[in-house]
């Protein structure tokens, strides 16, 4: 496909009895902010550790920058750069000398290297952490160093497997900036995340994946404007009965039930139809008993398309070991 920078076709990958990726295809266009959205479990890191090359191919295929995963792993470790999930830094090696020697494993020049080491250091803001040992620096900055690290070799794909893991609200706001100027440069980025936020305010398109599996893919602004223009969550004395009821509105795109009440998925402004179908409902003799009015959010596709609340375990290993693995 023209344009895309990552193609996979019926990948497959299964830890003894249990299979992580399920048959999945896809692609990301160069340029572009491509999120993998789903829960812990989800089989997000076992795709990007396929396509950073720490597991082998067992099923399907994938190609990196132009380049065959399985027949030319060299070739894709020389064309991406690597956010881990888990922290990969040496406890006893200053912000600046984990660059150095990362620059120096990839046989930069020293000029261009050094070059390089300012700029990044800039770029995360660790400009007065130098000469920093980083045992010394906050959750925030070593995952700074880390992708300004991943970036070293200025690479034409930044994978990035739950980079803001852990970090505060402040700090990962911080790091949604890093990407966006990251990407603006021209470096693609593949994301994974469990954190609905996070793909909403980065992501040009998101595939929410779950059970190994890709439920759906779209802009996030797609996805939302799916389900409608706002939703009304009801709970009342009879729901199946106001189901029924408001199913009849022109306005209303569907219905969903949940565990205490019903969602209404409505295709006009939901603060205009509020009253009529509080009317409705009176003069049908249901009482409601709580009301609440919102625009749809990506926890809401996630239910929408998935049938359940967004769950947070799983037992999937996230990407480690190798930083940026290629020529030794």
């Amino acid at each position: 496909m023209e344009g895309s920078i990552i193609e996979v076709n019926d990948l497959e990958y299964s830890f003894g009895d249990v299979k992580a990726v399920d048959n999945i295809s896809f692609t990301v266009q160069e340029g572009e902010i491509f999120s993998f959205l789903g829960p812990n479990g989800a089989g997000k890191s076992t795709v990007i550790n396929i396509l950073t090359t720490l597991l082998m191919i067992q099923k399907g295929t994938a190609k990196v920058a132009g380049y065959d995963v399985e027949k030319e792993p060299e070739k894709v470790r020389e064309s991406i750069g690597i956010v881990f999930q888990e922290l990969t830094l040496d406890r006893d090696m200053t912000v600046r000398e984990i660059l150095e020697y990362h620059g120096r494993l990839y046989s930069m020049p020293k000029t261009a290297r050094q070059e390089r080491i300012e700029e990044l250091i800039k770029l995360v803001e660790l400009e007065g952490k130098r000469d920093t040992l980083t045992r010394h620096l906050s959750g925030g900055m070593k995952r700074r160093l880390e992708i300004a690290r991943g970036l070293m070799t200025r690479p034409k794909v930044l994978f990035m497997d739950e980079p803001t893991l852990g970090l505060d609200p402040q700090t990962r706001i911080r790091i949604w900036e890093y990407v966006k100027d990251i990407n603006q440069q021209g470096t693609t980025i593949f994301l994974t995340t469990h954190y609905m936020d996070e793909a909403d305010q980065l992501s040009d398109r998101i595939s929410i994946i779950d059970h190994g599996e890709i439920i759906v893919t779209g802009k996030p602004w797609e996805l939302k404007n799916a389900l409608g223009q706002d939703l009304i969550y009801l709970e009342s004395s009879d729901n199946a009965a106001a189901s029924g009821l408001l199913k009849g509105l022109s306005s209303v795109k569907g219905i969903r039930e949940k565990s205490k009440g019903i969602v209404v998925m409505v295709n006009v402004d939901g603060t205009y139809l509020l009253p009529e179908v509080m009317e409705l409902l009176r003069n049908g003799g249901i009482r409601v008993k709580a009301v609440n009015l919102k625009k749809p959010s990506m926890d809401d596709v996630f239910v929408h398309y998935t049938g359940r609340e967004f769950r947070d375990e799983g037992a999937e290993k996230g990407s480690v070991a190798i930083v940026r693995a290629g020529r030794r």
